[in-house]
This record gives structure tokens, C-alpha cells and sequence, in this order.
């Protein structure tokens, strides 16, 4: 059964990037957002290696015999597999950049190599780097008397061989340090010429290296581990912000897991590179693209007026739900209120922080915090309702990966606006999305509670989707407080009444109500899950929805990313429909629903149905109890479930096809856009105006139609 249904995490999540992509291949897509999609690709796969290929890297070293409990793939067979599997990849990726390359210089915009460029161009191009890039060049000699320098993790260097009688000797240069990487060359008005400065370097490489002839040459991309157990290696005598801070210093230098080339090297050279950077030849991958995408902002923004280029640029709404001029907290005392990003705008949730913050009845703001925007106005408001008096309390998680840094600023910031900072239980993760107001009015205590799947940040808001959940709630306020509270002695909620609250009752409690579905349909009734997910590896939530489907129950997944089931294998998961919808938004919504009917509960969730989630994080899962907003999320849902434009439904053999377009064209996000436009509350109409006033207006509006004629 296992090769039949369960895929591996690693190779399921590069079947994700591929459909990345094929977004830079749809040419439905405008083009620049098509370049956008290869960019997405590239950054990924950084990530990919850093992250996930650094954390096998180290279980082969430590234990190459502890299987993957799903492909039951040893850490070497995985990383072969991996390894296979990209090489696979990169002519895709030079192939699909190649072809927006030439519509790209259809429309004016050109990536130019140093062999295309006229005499002129190479003159200024010779100039630049005299003067701008050659006074602050790092160029070191290898041998063996000169030590083989530190390579900056995902840097781009120029590797030369240098002509010697006395053996190998190879010249690396910086590209990386100091250079504005995109260099714009003088063009004609709305032609756009660029060059990449790495390419300039090498091309220019001999005036770093006088006195030495160049046989071979080439760039070099190396990728390092990321992959830090912050646990394990907690220094005792720091406190645990000083230690993440130590921590972040020494990622920068942890060992090689790839080598990036743009050319063939000769193999002496190449082992020699190998050799010190401690890589095997599987890790190389030569690519005739670009070795790093990150250029493409740059671009992006000098071509930003040719807006026939781009995504037609669309709003968050105001919600339909929200009264602008009554207080935020009343409107959710009379009825839960909800918002889906980015269709509709994060700000009611920023002003019900702000009114909060000065209301005299709050007492205090509890928060969790993973990821925030740049410069936060959420974290304003918890600065400003601190100074107001309020008791604040945030949990910042220190370890939300690459956000390290970010969080301990802000952690400091809070601290000084006089709010109570936490950090997370040892080794637990806190990626709930939770937020809890408590008022005091008279005598009564009342509450207040915010539940997301995603994090607060405006900026993220208007690119993922996300659903928001304000209530009052008694119950689910009394959760809220438990979670808090053990949140702030370093315990764990052992249990809750209503929300689902990981990792002791979110797991089990999904796996109950999957237990009841199952019940039902043996006994000849209709079982139903459904689920919205990022990704699906729990083995345990894996294994009972195949039992789901082997019972009979209907089982309907949306997975964006990774998922370690394959749906539609006869007698095993035959009742099991997985899409991905993969499109100009990033899918980040988890919904989860059991049963059908009137029993049907409708959960959303900061969690996926992934291990690390469900048994090695604190996240949080409300039920949506108010009619109105659950019909809406099962609509959300269903309307994702018939996409038959950016859905790719997956095949009994793991591999996904796009779904077959129907009569009607269904993109999901496109139409809950639309939607949001057409039911954002109109504006007032503005009162006529006085009659002195409208002879001025209509005088106004006759000299501009004479001025036309004339």
C-alpha cells in the first residue's frame, strides 16, 4: 500500500513548485507576472534547500537508517530522490525563462547578454565597472598557499582558472557585495536595456586578475543549510532572545547543501570547488538562466507604467458585515463578524486594536504574534493601548524561521511601550492566530476574541488568502483565556469545549469527528470531510481519511502545497478528491468541515493537517457557529472545489492535470474578487449642491468643453 497511496513530503512539495511554475508558462497570465511566477520558483526552491534538504542533510549524518514513517525512504535515498527530481527541473526553468524572455522583448524590454551588446553598450559597460564596480571588487586567489575564502551563503561569485605553471589556480570574485545587481543600460523612451552586474564581473574578470591569462570562467551560486535546532542548542547562560540572536550569526555559516553553475566547468576545477565546499557532484546543477531571480523586482518596478503588463490592480473592500460608524466591539457583542482576505481589507481588525486601545472599559489586550508586517500598525496599537495603561501581554515567536531578527526588534519595541512579552513553550512552536479584549464594565467581565488563519500582517493580507473570525462568544472567550493562560506559565490546554487548540486536543479531536463520519456511513448514512489545507502530512490524520474513504465517507481536499496522500487509488482512496489551486493569490485559508446537513461543523484554523502542526505547535481551530458566516466559508469552499481554471486536480499515480474547463470558466479568486466589489457598502451620495454653487459648476464644466473645441 505504501507506494500505492503515500508520497514523499520532499518530492510531493517539488510537484507544488512545478506548478509554481507553470504559472510563468500560462500565457493567460500577464507577462510580467508570469515573471513574477519564475521568480516565486526560484525563491522557493532557495528555501526548499535551506530548509528541508539541510534538515535530511543532518538526519543522514546522525541516522541514515530512520525511515520517512509514509515512503519509508531512508535521508540518502531522499536526498538522491531530491536531487534527481531537480535536476529534472531546471530545464524546465531555463526553458519556461527563455520564452518570456522573447515576449518580454516583444514588448520592449530586453535582459541583454554581454555577447548581444553593440560597441557603444560595452563602452559604458567598461566605464561602469571602472569606476563603479572595480574600486570595491573582493578578488582572492586559490591555491596552495592561499586559504579558499567563506562563501557567503546564496551569494553569486565569478570562478575563473587562472593559467599556471605551478599547478591549479583558480580566481573567485564577489558579485554579490556592494553592486546594484540590475544595471540599466541608456536606451531609447520606453525601451528598457538591463544587464545583470554578475554577468558585467565575469565578462570583465581579467582586469581583476592582471597579469594572469583566463582559460575557463564562470558563476557560482552555493546554497547553505538553514536548518538550526533552537533548542538543542540553547546557551544556558544567555536568555532566549540573546540566544536567538547567536543563533541567526551561526546559520550564516552552516555547511553547503548546493552548487548552482551557469557553465560547465572542467572537472579539475570543479572537483577542487567540490572538494572545499565539501559537495558531491549531486549537488551540482548547471543552469543557463539566471542563478538567482531576485533581480526581477527590480525590473518589475522600472517597467511598473506598462500596466497592460500586469495583474489589473485590484482593492481589498470594505465588508458588507462592518458599520463604519458604529464601534467595532458593539457590532460583535450583536453579531460575529468575519473577513476573507484579501478579498476584503484587514482595517476593521486594526481599528477594533485602535478602539480597544483607548476604550476606557478594555483592561487588556492578549495576542499571539508569528510574522507582521514592516512597520505594523497592529503592533502600533499594542504599543499605543500599553501606554494607554491597558495590560498587554504578546507572545512573539522568536523562532518563526527567517523572521528571527524581525521578531526580536519588535519583541524589544514592545518592551519598551510597556507591554508583557512571552515567548514560546521549549521546543512548541506558538503559530496560533489568536487575539483576546477583555472589558470590564460594572461588574461583568466581557470579552472579546479574534481567531485567523493567518498572521497579522497588512501587508501579507493583501496577498494571501486568509479568513478572519471576530466573536463574543462566551465559550470560546473561556478557551481563549485558558490558552493564555497556560501560554504564560508554559503549560499546554489539555482541554477546551470549543475551540480545537494544539497539540493535545486539535489531532485527536479531528480524528473523532473523522471516527463519527465514519460511523454514519457504515451505518448506511452520508459521511462527509472536507478541508482547505497548505499541506497534508500527518500520517495518523492520513491514515484515517483513507479509512474515510475505504468506509465510504466522501472525502474533499484542497491542498496548495504538499501532500503525502495520492487520492483515487482504487479500494484505498477511492473516495478522495485532492485539488491544488495555485494562482495570483497565495492559498493560506485552513477550513476544516465534518458531516452534512444540519450537523455539519465548520471549523478555521491557523493548523494544517501536518505533523509539525498538530503535535509540535500551539495552534488554535474555531468553529464558525454563526449561520450566516458558516454558509459563507462552505461557500468559499465549494467554490474552490469547482475552479476549473487554477485548479489541478491529482491523479490516482500522484501526478496533477489541470481540471477540465466546463461551459462556465470557474477561477475562484477571480470571482471572490468580483463579489467583493459588487457588495462593498456604497458610498453616501453626495448632497446637491447650493444653486450659486452649481452655476459655478456648470460654468466650470462649459470652459472645459470650450477649451476642448478650441
Amino acid at each position: 500500500m505504501a507506494k500505492q497511496v503515500y508520497d514523499n513530503r520532499e518530492l510531493s512539495w517539488l510537484k507544488f513548485n512545478e506548478r509554481v511554475l507553470e504559472e510563468a508558462q500560462d500565457n493567460n497570465t500577464p507577462l510580467l507576472e508570469r515573471l513574477l511566477f519564475q521568480s516565486i520558483f526560484g525563491s522557493n526552491l532557495d528555501e526548499f534547500f535551506r530548509v528541508r534538504v539541510g534538515s535530511i542533510y543532518d538526519q543522514s549524518l546522525v541516522n541514515d537508517e530512520d525511515k520517512d514513517n509514509k515512503s519509508k525512504m531512508r535521508p540518502s535515498e531522499q536526498l538522491s530522490a531530491i536531487f534527481a527530481r531537480v535536476r529534472e527541473l531546471m530545464p524546465l526553468k531555463d526553458k519556461s525563462y527563455s520564452v518570456i524572455l522573447k515576449e518580454l522583448e516583444l514588448n520592449g524590454i530586453f535582459h541583454r547578454s554581454m555577447k548581444s551588446l553593440n560597441k557603444a553598450e560595452l563602452e559604458f559597460l567598461d566605464a561602469y565597472f571602472s569606476y563603479e564596480i572595480k574600486p570595491f571588487l573582493n578578488a582572492f586567489i586559490i591555491d596552495k598557499r592561499h586559504p579558499f575564502p567563506f562563501l557567503v551563503n546564496q551569494s553569486i561569485y565569478a570562478v575563473t582558472k587562472l593559467s599556471s605553471k605551478s599547478g591549479l589556480l583558480i580566481g573567485i570574485i564577489g558579485c554579490s557585495e556592494k553592486f546594484q545587481r540590475v544595471i540599466f543600460l541608456p536606451s531609447a523612451e520606453g525601451v528598457i536595456n538591463f544587464v545583470l552586474v554578475e554577468d558585467v564581473i565575469l565578462h570583465f574578470a581579467d582586469k581583476a586578475f592582471t597579469g594572469y591569462k583566463i582559460e575557463e570562467k564562470a558563476l557560482i551560486r552555493v546554497t547553505r543549510n538553514a536548518d538550526i535546532d533552537v533548542d538543542e542548542s540553547f546557551d544556558r547562560e544567555l536568555d532566549f532572545r540573546e540566544n536567538m540572536s547567536e543563533l541567526i550569526k551561526k546559520r550564516k555559516r552552516l555547511c553547503p547543501v548546493r552548487l548552482q553553475l551557469s557553465r560547465q566547468l572542467s572537472e579539475a576545477v570543479l572537483n577542487e570547488l567540490l572538494s572545499r565546499l565539501e559537495l558531491s557532484h549531486k549537488q551540482v546543477f548547471t543552469e543557463k538562466a539566471p542563478l538567482d531571480f531576485s533581480f526581477v523586482s527590480s525590473v518589475l518596478d522600472k517597467a511598473k507604467d506598462k500596466k497592460e503588463l500586469f495583474f489589473v490592480k485590484l482593492e481589498p473592500q470594505a465588508s458588507p458585515m462592518i458599520k463604519e460608524n458604529v464601534p467595532m466591539i458593539d457590532q460583535i457583542d450583536e453579531k460575529d463578524l468575519f473577513l476573507s482576505y484579501p478579498y476584503e481589507s484587514i482595517k476593521p481588525f486594526i481599528r477594533l486594536l485602535n478602539e480597544a486601545a483607548a476604550d476606557d472599559s478594555v483592561v487588556s489586550i492578549k495576542m499571539t504574534l508569528y510574522r507582521v508586517a514592516k512597520n505594523s500598525k497592529i503592533i502600533k496599537a499594542l504599543c499605543q493601548a500599553a501606554e494607554n495603561g491597558k495590560d498587554v501581554l504578546v507572545l512573539v515567536e522568536l523562532r518563526a524561521r527567517f523572521d528571527e531578527e524581525n521578531n526580536i526588534g519588535w519583541s524589544k519595541l514592545l518592551e519598551e511601550s510597556g507591554c508583557r512579552v512571552i515567548y514560546g513553550p521549549q521546543r512548541l512552536k506558538v503559530h496560533s492566530k489568536l487575539c483576546l479584549i477583555t472589558r470590564k464594565i460594572d461588574r461583568d467581565v466581557k470579552y472579546t476574541v479574534q481567531v485567523g488563519t493567518g498572521n497579522y500582517n497588512e501587508k501579507t493580507a493583501e496577498l494571501y488568502t486568509d479568513l478572519c473570525l471576530m466573536t463574543s462568544n462566551k465559550e470560546i472567550a473561556e478557551d481563549a483565556c485558558e490558552v493564555f493562560r497556560t501560554l504564560q506559565i508554559g503549560e499546554l490546554v489539555e482541554d477546551t469545549k470549543n475551540l480545537l487548540v494544539a497539540p493535545r486536543c486539535l489531532q485527536n479531536k479531528v480524528l473523532e469527528m473523522m471516527d463519527n463520519e465514519i460511523s454514519i456511513a457504515k451505518a448506511g448514512g452520508e459521511g462527509y470531510v472536507g478541508a482547505k489545507l497548505n499541506s497534508l502530512t500527518d500520517k495518523a490524520i492520513i491514515d484515517k481519511i483513507i479509512e474515510c474513504s475505504q468506509a465510504g465517507v466522501k472525502v474533499e481536499l484542497v491542498i496548495r502545497g504538499i501532500s503525502c496522500l495520492v487520492a483515487g487509488v482504487k479500494n484505498v482512496t477511492e473516495n478522495v478528491t485532492i485539488r491544488s489551486i495555485v494562482g495570483r493569490y497565495l492559498e493560506h485559508a485552513r477550513i476544516y468541515i465534518f458531516g452534512t446537513g444540519v450537523r455539519k461543523k465548520v471549523y478555521i484554523s491557523s493548523a494544517d493537517y501536518m505533523t509539525r502542526n498538530t503535535t509540535r505547535r500551539v495552534e488554535v481551530a474555531a468553529p464558525v457557529l454563526d449561520e450566516d458566516i458558516k454558509a459563507r466559508v462552505l461557500y468559499i469552499f465549494d467554490t474552490q472545489m469547482k475552479d476549473n481554471v487554477k485548479a489541478r486536480v491529482m491523479q490516482s499515480d500522484g501526478r496533477y492535470k489541470r481540471a477540465e474547463r466546463g461551459d462556465i470558466a470557474i477561477d475562484a479568486q477571480t470571482r471572490f474578487f468580483a463579489e467583493s466589489y459588487a457588495n462593498a457598502p456604497k458610498p453616501e451620495p453626495e448632497k446637491a449642491p447650493e444653486p450659486e454653487q452649481k452655476k459655478g459648476l456648470f460654468a466650470r464644466i462649459k470652459a472645459f468643453f470650450t477649451r476642448k473645441k478650441q
